[in-house]
């Protein structure tokens, strides 16, 4: 916790109320430092991300990534997509976000030509399985996150998502 701390400058209350479970959070920590070391560039990991944690409905990940990804310096409009889960318009962007969802929605089990379009986006085989570590990072936040119902730390309100039509929890 004293590292995530020293990192962002304060304690998220969803990583204080994750530490009940000390090898949750370790195991989500650890995750999520291996997928930020991955060969997927920052922007394309937000996008697995933002998927991932729109998709299972986690305000506080929705609201800190959204915050990172402004960080990143990405387009407002990308990052509204992201939040309204709407196609994006960059194409190589898109085909990461369709298919961090089609792994999850098919257990893993894609389909051929579902690995054939993402990677004739410029992804390798390599960028598949570390989509799905980052799937697996997230699933741990974004339903720990629920479970305890970690509220939006004051830092994040800005980025607070649901009040302008998404869904929110």
């Amino acid at each position: 916790m004293r590292a995530t701390a020293d990192r962002l400058g304060y304690l998220p209350a969803p990583v204080a109320r994750l530490a009940e479970s000390p090898h949750l959070l370790d195991g989500f920590l650890k995750l999520s430092a291996m997928f930020e070391a991955t060969t997927l560039d920052p922007l394309a990991r937000e996008v697995v991300i933002m998927a991932i944690a729109t998709r299972n409905g986690c305000h506080v990940c929705v609201a800190m990534h959204s915050a990172k990804l402004a960080g990143l310096n990405a387009s407002p409009e990308l990052i509204a997509a992201l939040r309204d889960q709407r196609p994006l318009d960059d194409q190589r962007l898109e085909a990461i976000r369709i298919f961090a969802l089609q792994l999850v929605e098919h257990a893993g089990a894609v389909e051929t030509q579902d690995l054939q379009a993402f990677l004739a986006h410029g992804f390798t085989k390599q960028n598949a399985l570390e989509v799905v570590l980052g799937i697996g990072a997230y699933t741990t936040s974004t339903l720990a996150n629920r479970l305890v119902d970690a509220p939006l730390d004051e830092q994040l309100e800005p980025f607070a998502w649901g009040l302008s039509g998404s869904a929110a929890r």
